[in-house]
């Protein structure tokens, strides 16, 4: 009996010590809901049908390795653009200037990419990059930064940090004026990226970002966003390959993935929506209510407002993950990009 209670008391304080190491802050009180969506849900373009049918599909084809899993998403992905590519080196990191006629070399924006920290290039979001430059007028430097499992998670956000440092003072085609604007953009694991350099550059004494742009952010790396969870079936892209692991409590699927992050969950390092977010350049957020990612911006606009930067959220009903890579597709991708185009000339 003494042994029994003895080895439920370690567990007890096994489990407590999990709990405190790796479970997120309460942030429930930022879960106010967002209603002012862009659409009503059966204004949806009879388009995004058969692009859920193609996720549907990518996401049971998905390979088994990580060389073969970074193939397909390019491949997947990728659309042929109007635009000029220029590869570059920044500092280390490797990159390319995604350039059109009307791409202004003085105002860039770096772009980091999605993928869960592991797969994605800019070649698999050149669609998004070179509509950017073509409808903001801007020079977009994508960058190939270090991912997973190669590296922790930490290494992409140095990559960002070196790539936006070279960026103030290189443009496009060699050119090595300071930078007029700079802005900063990405999309899911890249939007995780894009709001942790928005706040890692508010406290360096550098040159400011003037705008940033998010699409379904990953804000915070506990996992503890009610829609982590309560949208798993709706979301054909994430869910299939995170279904099992959500299913487990938020703090111990926090612990699990944690060995690839190279810091705490709970850093602002990781989890921009834990930290400050005072004093913030105009961000803009956009996301679907069916993504697992939704309440992550919701949170995170919720919480900045409060502090009083000046962030936008705009929703849409139903959409896949990341639905403005679907351009060519999608007329709500096109309508979103416009929205960004405006948001970055307003900035």
């Amino acid at each position: 009996m003494g042994t029994f209670v003895l080895l439920a008391l370690l567990a007890g304080a096994g489990y407590l010590f999990v709990y405190k190491r790796f479970a997120g802050p309460d942030h429930s009180r930022y879960d106010q809901p967002f209603l002012d969506l862009r659409k009503l849900p059966d204004e949806i373009s009879d388009q995004h049908l058969a692009v859920v049918g193609r996720v549907r599909r990518f996401a049971r084809d998905s390979a088994t390795t990580t060389a073969a899993a970074r193939i397909q998403m390019d491949e997947f992905l990728h659309q042929e653009v109007d635009a000029t590519i220029e590869n570059t080196v920044c500092n280390g990191v490797p990159g390319e200037w995604v350039t059109t006629a009307n791409s202004d070399p003085d105002k860039r924006l770096l772009y980091l990419h999605g993928g869960a920290f592991r797969v994605g290039s800019p070649l698999s979001h050149r669609y998004i990059t070179s509509e950017l430059a073509r409808r903001a007028g801007v020079s977009v430097l994508a960058i190939d930064y270090r991912m997973q499992p190669e590296y922790k998670t930490i290494a992409c956000h140095e990559d960002a940090g070196t790539a936006y440092r070279w960026m103030l003072d290189n443009g496009p085609a060699g050119t090595d004026d300071v930078a007029g604007k700079v802005f900063v953009a990405g999309d899911a694991a890249g939007g995780n990226m894009t709001l942790a350099l928005t706040a890692w550059v508010r406290d360096q004494p550098i040159q400011k970002i003037d705008g940033a742009i998010a699409m379904a952010p990953l804000a915070d790396a506990t996992y503890s966003s009610p829609s982590f969870r309560r949208n798993l079936a709706t979301d054909p892209f994430l869910g299939p390959a995170l279904g099992t692991f959500a299913r487990i409590p938020p703090f111990l699927f926090a612990m699990f993935s944690s060995r690839n992050l190279g810091a705490s969950p709970r850093s602002p390092e990781v989890s921009p929506l834990l930290g400050p977010l005072d004093g913030l350049p105009p961000t803009l957020l956009q996301v679907s209510n069916a993504e697992m990612l939704y309440d992550d911006a919701v949170r995170y606009y919720n919480k900045a407002r409060e502090a009083g930067s000046p962030v936008e959220l705009q929703v849409w009903p139903t959409l896949v993950h990341v639905f403005q890579a679907f351009g060519p597709e999608l007329p709500e991708a096109q309508d979103a990009l416009s929205l960004q185009a405006d948001f970055l000339k307003g900035c």
